[in-house]
Order: C-alpha cells, then sequence, then structure tokens
C-alpha cells in the first residue's frame, strides 16, 4: 500500500498547492509541535476567564443578536452544543469529497494559529478525521459569508458530536457510526469550542482553492490551444512579438506572448504579416492581451487566497501574548468574495474568446477549410453542433459572472446588517472554471482536426499537444457520439496534459 503524503500544518505556511494535496490525493495531516503549544496557551487562557467569570462574547454569552445574554456556568458546554445544531440548516445538494477534505485542512490550519481557545483534543479529532476518511456531509447552500461560513462548518462540526452525518469507506453513515467505523469517538464541546470551529470563512476558501488551482490549469491550456488554432488558421505570429509587448508592460500579458510563441517554435503553419492577409482577426491577434488579463488576475487572486489559507477568521480572538480578548470581523469574507467574482469573470474570458476562435475553426467564411471541417458535408455535420454547445456554455457562464459580492441581505435582526456572499461567489467560480474547460476541450478538438487539412512542420508545443489528443481521440472522418470526444478531451484539460514548464 502506498504510504500517504503528510502535509505539516503550524497555522502559518499553508499553500494552494497543500491544501489540493488533502483535498484530491488524500495527504495526510500532521500539526507542528510549536502550533500545539500556541493552541494550548490560548486554551489556558479560556479557562482563566471562565474561572474569573468573566463576561465574553460567545463565552459566557450567546451569539449574534443574543449576545447581551449571559450564560451559566453550568450551561456553557450546552451553549456550544446548541450553537452547531441550530446553525447546521443547510440546504441542497452536498459538497464534494474534495471540498469537505479542504475545509477541514483550513479550520484546522486557521485554529493552530493559537487564538480561537481550542483544546487540543478537539482538534486532534478534526484532524483525524481526515487523515481516517470521515468526510462530514455538508449542504451547499445557506452560507452568507459572514459571520464566516457558519452553516457548512456546523455541518462538519456536527459529526464531531457523534450527530449529522460522514461518508466513510465510500457509504453515508450517521455521524456516530463514520466515527466508530475508523476507531474515533464523538466528544463533547466545551467553552468557546463551538464558535471556534464554525465561525470562519473556510468553506469559500476551500472552494476558491481548488478552483484556482482548476484555473491555472485551464488558463495553460488556453495558450496551447490558442496556439494550434493559430496553426490551423495559418495566423500571423509577428503579434506577439515582445517589442510590442514591451511598450504595455503588463506581466501577464508578456507571459502569455512569450509562451504563444514558445508553442510556435519552428512552425512552418503560420504566415507573414501581409503574406495572406495584413492583420488576424481580435480572437487571434488579441490572445495575448485577452489572455495576458486573466493570468494578472489569476495571480491577484492568488495572493488574496494565499493569505487567507492562512488566516484567522473566527470571533473573538484571544491574544495570549497580551491577555486581549478582541470582538471583531475578521470572519468577513469580502477579500474572498471579491476575488472570486473578479476570477469568474476573467476565466469567462478565456471561454468567450476560445468560441470565437471555435466558430473561426468551423466556418468556412472565415476559414477557408472545408465547412465543419468534415470533408463530406451533408451527409455529415462535423463539428458544426460542436460550436453551438461552446456558445451555450459561454452564455451560461455570462449569467454566473454576474457579482455575488454586491448583494448583501442583512441578517440576525439587522446585527449582521453586511454580508459577503463569499461562498455563492466561490461556488460560482468552480462552475465557471468547469464550463471553460469544457468550452477549450471543443476548441482543442477542432484545432486538432483542422490542422489535418494542413501540411508543414507545426510548432514544438502544437505539435506536442496535437500527439496527446491523438493518443486519445482518433480524427473525426464520419459523424460519431461527439459528445465522448469532448468529454475525453474536457479530462486531458483537466488533468493538465496541456501543461508543461516552457
Amino acid at each position: 500500500m502506498k504510504k500517504a503524503h503528510v502535509i505539516t500544518l503550524n497555522g502559518a505556511n499553508l499553500t494552494i498547492e497543500d491544501v489540493v494535496a488533502i483535498a484530491r490525493e488524500q495527504a495526510h495531516i500532521s500539526l507542528a509541535p510549536e502550533a500545539l503549544e500556541n493552541v494550548r496557551q490560548s486554551r489556558e487562557m479560556v479557562e482563566r476567564m471562565l474561572a474569573e467569570k468573566q463576561v465574553v462574547y460567545g463565552v459566557t454569552t450567546g451569539f449574534g443578536k443574543f449576545s447581551d445574554v449571559v450564560i451559566s456556568d453550568k450551561d456553557t458546554s450546552q451553549l456550544q452544543e446548541n450553537l452547531i445544531m441550530s446553525h447546521a440548516c443547510g440546504m441542497g445538494e452536498p459538497y464534494p469529497g474534495e471540498v469537505v477534505r479542504a475545509m477541514m485542512a483550513l479550520r484546522i490550519n486557521a485554529l493552530l494559529r493559537g487564538y480561537s481557545g481550542i483544546r487540543e483534543e478537539t482538534l486532534q479529532l478534526l484532524t483525524e478525521m481526515c487523515n481516517r476518511g470521515v468526510h462530514p456531509v455538508i449542504p451547499q447552500q445557506g452560507s452568507l459569508g459572514a459571520s464566516g461560513d457558519l452553516a457548512p462548518l456546523a455541518h462538519m462540526v456536527l459529526v464531531m458530536l457523534g450527530k449529522g452525518s460522514a461518508e466513510v469507506s465510500g457509504r453515508i453513515v450517521p455521524g456516530a457510526d463514520a466515527l466508530a467505523a475508523v476507531g474515533l469517538a464523538p466528544i463533547r464541546l466545551q467553552a468557546k469550542e463551538g464558535l471556534a470551529l464554525i465561525n470562519g470563512t473556510q468553506a469559500m476558501t476551500a472552494l476558491s482553492c481548488l478552483a484556482l488551482y482548476d484555473a491555472r490549469i485551464v488558463l495553460e491550456s488556453a495558450e496551447v490551444v490558442a496556439a494550434m488554432t493559430m496553426e490551423a488558421l495559418h495566423g500571423i505570429p509577428q503579434a506577439f512579438d515582445p517589442q510590442l509587448h514591451l511598450v504595455r508592460p503588463h506581466p501577464g500579458q508578456q507571459e502569455s506572448a512569450r509562451r504563444l510563441l514558445v508553442h510556435l517554435a519552428g512552425s512552418e503553419r503560420t504566415s507573414l504579416q501581409g503574406e495572406l492577409r495584413v492583420q488576424d482577426a481580435y480572437s487571434l491577434r488579441c490572445v495575448p492581451q485577452v489572455h495576458g488579463a486573466t493570468r494578472d488576475t489569476l495571480a491577484y487572486v492568488w495572493d488574496v487566497v494565499s493569505r487567507e489559507c492562512n488566516s484567522v477568521t473566527d470571533n473573538p480572538l484571544l491574544f495570549s501574548e497580551t491577555g486581549d480578548v478582541i470582538s471583531g470581523g475578521n470572519f468577513h469574507g469580502q477579500p474572498i468574495a471579491l476575488a472570486a467574482d473578479f476570477l469568474a469573470i476573467a476565466t469567462a474570458e478565456l471561454a468567450n474568446i476560445s468560441e470565437r476562435r471555435l466558430e473561426r475553426l468551423v466556418n468556412p467564411q472565415l476559414s477557408g477549410l472545408p465547412g465543419f471541417l468534415t470533408e463530406q458535408g451533408g451527409l455529415h455535420s462535423g463539428f458544426m453542433i460542436t460550436q453551438y454547445v461552446a456558445a451555450s456554455i459561454v452564455s451560461e457562464n455570462k449569467v454566473l459572472c454576474h457579482p455575488a459580492s454586491v448583494d448583501s441581505i442583512p441578517s440576525s435582526a439587522n446585527q449582521e446588517d453586511h454580508v459577503s456572499m463569499g461562498t455563492t461567489a466561490a461556488r460560482k467560480l468552480r462552475t465557471v472554471v468547469a464550463n471553460t474547460a469544457k468550452v477549450l476541450a471543443i476548441e482543442y478538438l477542432a484545432a486538432g482536426q483542422a490542422l489535418e487539412f494542413g501540411h508543414g512542420k507545426m510548432g514544438a508545443g502544437t505539435e506536442r499537444a496535437y500527439r496527446v489528443l491523438r493518443d486519445e481521440i482518433p480524427r473525426l472522418v464520419e459523424d460519431r457520439e461527439m459528445h465522448l470526444d469532448m468529454e475525453k478531451a474536457a479530462q486531458l484539460i483537466r488533468a493538465g496534459k496541456l501543461c508543461w514548464a516552457e
């Protein structure tokens, strides 16, 4: 049996790649000893506050609008359990296991910073649940993104109490049974712990981590697919000349132009300026400007999400160095909400311009190639309807790109009167990224087919991408079930088969 990869969390160095490894590769989590010491110090502070009968939000008071209601010592544990049960009210389809695992890892990492007052044994249970494959069933709907992702995280914690339900070994079972199946036992939450576990941005951040990772793969794939289309249509690569891009020094634009030239290096299938035409249509000529803007957006969002992976986002926070307990708003998901909306728009543009390149490939009036890339038009429809599908998906993306972050709805009797809708933004982002991979897959298929009608040496990158395609999907000679080809091409893109260091 292959030994699981282990990632050590300390609250400060978790990367997006680490989150993906835990989520998708079942990497195990270990807890750094120095971070656990911070957790113990924070818990000691909670115990002192209880002993001194201090009035502290969420420790000895109710929550939200009930923050003015003081809770007696004997009821503090019940308060935390009631919090979890009352807040676990999500609806809709459950999150995939990879999202749940990412949420668990991110919450563990935040708690390890030692500002939340949780007990070490509680943190260890959540860690072991992730390591042993106990994945709580968490409905996707119900978070406002402030106070964090309360409903999704409450469903996560239910299983820690032996309640709710979880997936383990491919089966959905009651929470208590899921724990027992892997040799774990439920806990009873103590003061502050329920709030520490659910008051944070880990659902929206988990979704954003996975979407970002996939968006980077989609972007790199879009570059080589666009280069294939350039060759199929005898495009003019002088539009990618570094001189042009140095005088408009956006780093993403420069990098996209560079990669296009690398992919086209050595090609005999492109043309010179003025040879066939003076200049190409925008969907070819402006690839660096469009893809490059998406590249810059992805870099910005990567920074935002990377910071959030190592942030403390619950409330109140306990500062053991000074003895201060501060109520604030770190749970507010606005940074992620805006970033997710921005990246959704930027990623959708990759699909928009891809669909326009696809149209140029299948339209004989624009391409000079056989109509719909079939030599027996009429009897065979070739790639006719693939462009319909791409147009449909692009249109769907446009609807999904309406920003969620501008749509705050007050809650909790107007105590929480501005919320981020960050989880809605991140959920939409995941769909837009997946949709964009599908559109690029269709262009990839069409570009490969179009190249069959040309002659001459392909570029270094385009030849490689073409071979990857033909190793899995043969040339279309007669009509067949195109959806099967499209899904195979999408799988190649999602798996990063068109991504390599340049």
